[in-house]
């Protein structure tokens, strides 16, 4: 089941929180429970994505995006990610989160996520996310003008590379 609980009180505290720039970063704090484990009494991958949620819509409450969003009619979806699973986390472990948007281009805005234990990276995501409308995805520039931001710094080369790779990847897959 989805943690609804965890999201309230993670957007909650969002709230108090000052605003951030576009480009800023947001940090959480989040610990491992006894349903984020798999059969391996491990952080479950899939609860790590989850967890991620947990670090991002408060980034959208702070930089603004949220508050955009709800008065435009627009949605927020994720159009693609990559994660790296570095190190194992177990129960009541306490994680720090850091979210930040890195950039964004002509369809997508690109996402940066890590999770951290004691100064130790345990795993870290990219990314994209598509602002929506029942017409389609409305333009990052749109969206960014609409929070007062200017353009998008260059996007890293390693994002740039996943863009690219991403693009040769066939779609739809074969059956």
């Amino acid at each position: 089941m989805y943690p609804y609980v965890r999201l309230f009180m993670e957007m909650r505290r969002a709230r108090r929180l000052d605003p951030l720039p576009v480009l800023g970063t947001h940090c959480s704090s989040h610990r491992c429970l006894p349903w984020d484990l798999d059969p391996w009494r491990e952080l479950n991958n899939g609860r790590t994505l989850t967890l991620f949620d947990l670090g991002r819509a408060p980034l959208l409450v702070r930089t603004g995006m949220q508050r955009i969003c709800s008065e435009k009619g627009w949605g927020m979806t994720v159009a693609g990610s990559s994660v790296r699973y570095r190190r194992r986390v177990v129960l009541m472990e306490r994680l720090e989160m850091v979210s930040r948007c890195l950039g964004w281009d002509g369809r997508f805005f690109y996402m940066e996520q890590s999770l951290w234990r004691k100064g130790d990276c345990t795993s870290h995501m990219l990314l994209r996310a598509a602002t929506t409308t029942g017409s389609g995805i409305v333009p990052p520039a749109e969206v960014a003008a609409a929070l007062g931001a200017g353009e998008s710094p260059p996007l890293p080369d390693w994002v740039q590379a996943w863009i690219e790779a991403d693009a040769l990847r066939p779609w739809p897959p074969a059956a």
